[in-house]
C-alpha cells in the first residue's frame, strides 16, 4: 500500500464570502493549496488562519485555464479539486478515504453535485456530475470554460442516488446573478466553439430542446416555477452561446456591407 495521502486544491479570486465554511469542510484532508487569482477581500487571511498553502496565478476571467498550475501545487499523489463555493460532507470525506486505500484504486472519481436556485435544491440539475477527484500524476484540464478534465485511467462514478456524497453547491443565485454569468459565460464560450457551424434551424431549435429537456426530462416541472425560470435560462445560455457565435462569424460580412454601403452614400454626395 503506497502513499494515500489527498490534497485539496481550491482556485480563489475575492472568495471570502463562502470560503471559511469550505476550509472547514476539507481541514480533515492532509493538505489544503489556494490557489489565488489576485484577491483584494479577507480571502488571504482565511488561508493563513486554516494553515493552507498559498500558490499565485494571474486572473484568467474564468478558472479553468489555472487548474493544472494549481493541481501541481499541491505536493501529495491524489487530489481533490474543490471550488471555493462548494461543501464537501463528512460522508464524501470517509469514501475518499476508503477509496484510495483499495489494493487497486480507479484513477478518478465523478462526483455529484447539488445546485441551489431561488431557495430550491434543483433536483432537474442533479446529479451534475463533475470529475473533482483522480491521481495527479494522470489528469490533464483544458483550459476551456466548463471542460471537464482528461484522466488517463479508469473513472468511477459515485451512484446518483448516493445524495449523501454530493458536493453541496452553497452559491444561491438570483435571476440578475444567472443572467450576468450567462453574458460572462457565453463569451467564454466562443473561443472552444469558433469552428462550430450555427445554422437557422439550431437557433431556432437548439435552445428550445435545452429548455424541453431541463424542465420535461429532468423533472423541472415538479420544482415549481422555480424549475420553470431556471429550466427557460439554461434554454437562454443556449441561444445566447449560438447567437454570438453567429455574430463573431458573420461580423467581417457585416462590417464589409456596411463600409460598402457608408462608401456609396458619400459618393452620392459628392457627386450632388
Amino acid at each position: 500500500m503506497g502513499n494515500e495521502k489527498i490534497s485539496v486544491v481550491i482556485n480563489t479570486l475575492n472568495s471570502e464570502q463562502y470560503l471559511e465554511r469550505v476550509l472547514r469542510s476539507v481541514a480533515p484532508f492532509d493538505e489544503i493549496v489556494i490557489c489565488d487569482m489576485g484577491s483584494q477581500d479577507a480571502t488571504l487571511s482565511l488561508a493563513a488562519q486554516y494553515r493552507c498553502r498559498v500558490v499565485e496565478h494571474a486572473p484568467t476571467g474564468f478558472v479553468e485555464p489555472a487548474r493544472n498550475f494549481a493541481i501541481q501545487a499541491a505536493t501529495h499523489p491524489w487530489v481533490l479539486v474543490v471550488d471555493s463555493d462548494e461543501l464537501v460532507p463528512q460522508a464524501l470525506v470517509d469514501f475518499l478515504r476508503t477509496h484510495v486505500a483499495k489494493e487497486t484504486p480507479e484513477e478518478g472519481i465523478r462526483i455529484p453535485r447539488k445546485n441551489f436556485f431561488l431557495g430550491h435544491w434543483m433536483r432537474n440539475d442533479y446529479p451534475d456530475y463533475t470529475c473533482r477527484f483522480f491521481r495527479k500524476s494522470c489528469v490533464f484540464w483544458p483550459p476551456f470554460i466548463h471542460h471537464q478534465p482528461q484522466i488517463e485511467g479508469r473513472i468511477l462514478t459515485i451512484p446518483r442516488k448516493r445524495t449523501d456524497l454530493a458536493f453541496i453547491h452553497l452559491i444561491n443565485p438570483s435571476v440578475s446573478m444567472r443572467l450576468q454569468k450567462i453574458d460572462l459565460y457565453t463569451d467564454k464560450e466562443l473561443e472552444r466553439r469558433a469552428n462550430q457551424h450555427v445554422s437557422t434551424a439550431k437557433l431556432l431549435f437548439s435552445p428550445w430542446v435545452r429548455f424541453f429537456k431541463a424542465y420535461f426530462l429532468k423533472g423541472g416541472v415538479f420544482e415549481g416555477r422555480a424549475g420553470y425560470i431556471h429550466a427557460k435560462l439554461q434554454g437562454m445560455y443556449k441561444f445566447a452561446t449560438l447567437a454570438k457565435l453567429y455574430e463573431a462569424q458573420h461580423v467581417t460580412e457585416q462590417d464589409a456591407d456596411l463600409n460598402a454601403f457608408t462608401t456609396q452614400e458619400t459618393q452620392v454626395k459628392t457627386n450632388e
